[in-house]
């Protein structure tokens, strides 16, 4: 798929102000998760009700758990999502540098 003229400039601009390119990054992981989450219910075949029977809490909770409007999403309400699904929470750190650390004695 070719981008357009405005995503080649949102490109640019991400490249060139590292603070937006960390914010972006921050955004799309959020939005992945969020995104995973609802796909996992859907694959389990359950409504947003009863995902929300089985959380404790209101369906337009999970409506906005699952649209990305919940801004500070606690990891207590993630692993509450993640085992109504059935699912297991895990947390990992990654990095895409590719330096490697240097060993020597100080």
């Amino acid at each position: 798929m070719k981008k357009t003229a405005f995503m080649a400039w949102v490109d640019r601009k991400i490249k060139s102000d590292p603070g937006l390119k960390k914010m972006v990054q921050e955004n799309l992981a959020e939005m992945r998760l969020e995104q995973e989450l609802a796909a996992l219910r859907a694959r389990r075949g359950m409504t947003q009700k009863e995902l929300a029977a089985r959380m404790g809490v209101s369906q337009p909770v999970i409506a906005k758990l699952e649209s990305g409007r919940v801004k500070n999403l606690k990891l207590r309400t993630l692993s509450r999502w993640t085992t109504a699904l059935g699912g297991q929470l895990k947390i990992a750190v990654e990095t895409n540098n590719r330096r490697q650390a240097k060993t020597g004695s100080r």
